[in-house]
């Protein structure tokens, strides 16, 4: 297991990702740095000519992150990250047709000191399972989501409405993009999942609540995934299980 310098936790972790069963390209991407605390999922959308663009611009912009001495700092350092990889993905809409509504999501989790942050922009979601209870720590950008907020939806509308696909941000759709950041302090024993919409289409949080807390993170990774393929695989799917332990 790497360690962290930045965190007062070891982490382990194990990261995954699937074509699925229907596709032909994979345009998710994911970021896997347990040295620094840093895990990523990204989302591509836009067709096989740039939906893996996006995805991979995205994690290539946050590759190179380095903490920095103050944890504001970093933490606006990702965030410009993010930034820069919308203005790249515009860039490349604007010189090449090919990339033509290409964009991606981004859903990243970094860990400093006794405190995890989460970053997020779409519907890839980021998770924490804390004494057997599954919480969710993103919130959707997605019409649904929108529709739910505002009453017009029920839980089980929302969990099947035919809509779910429609994002509301994405990085590399607008000029100006607004980043959700959010925090949780850690415990020990705490399990954080990082995926891509594959896994949540087809599988119900009641479901991956349990999955999630069975066996070691490498096979809960393995589980969710094979899990999410045998319900269909319609969609990639990528699933990032992360675990904290005192130190």
């Amino acid at each position: 297991m790497e360690q962290s310098n930045h965190s007062e936790f070891d982490w382990s972790s194990c990261a995954l990702s699937h074509v699925g069963h229907v596709r032909t390209t994979n345009e998710d991407a994911f970021l896997e740095q347990r040295a620094l605390g840093l895990w990523a999922v990204a989302d591509g959308m836009g067709g096989h000519a740039a939906g893996d663009v996006a995805s991979r611009t995205v994690v290539d912009a946050l590759a190179t992150f380095k903490p920095l001495e103050h944890v504001s700092d970093s933490i606006d350092n990702l965030e410009d990250r993010l930034l820069e990889a919308n203005r790249e993905c515009l860039a490349m809409v604007e010189n090449d047709a090919i990339h033509q509504g290409m964009g991606s999501t981004a859903a990243v989790l970094y860990a400093t000191g006794k405190y995890c942050f989460v970053l997020w922009a779409g519907d890839s979601r980021i998770y924490r399972l804390r004494d057997g209870q599954l919480s969710q720590l993103t919130e959707d950008h997605s019409l649904v989501q929108e529709m739910y907020a505002l009453g017009h939806l029920t839980d089980e509308e929302l969990a099947s409405h035919p809509s779910a696909n429609i994002i509301t941000r994405a990085v590399g759709v607008a000029e100006h993009l607004f980043v959700d950041i959010d925090y949780t302090e850690v415990q020990h024993g705490d399990r954080f999942l990082l995926c891509s919409d594959g896994l949540t289409r087809d599988l119900p949080d009641a479901e991956v609540e349990q999955l999630l807390a069975g066996g070691s993170p490498t096979q809960a990774c393995e589980t969710l995934l094979s899990e999410a393929l045998g319900r269909g695989g319609g969609d990639n799917t990528t699933v990032i299980v992360v675990e904290s332990a005192r130190r």
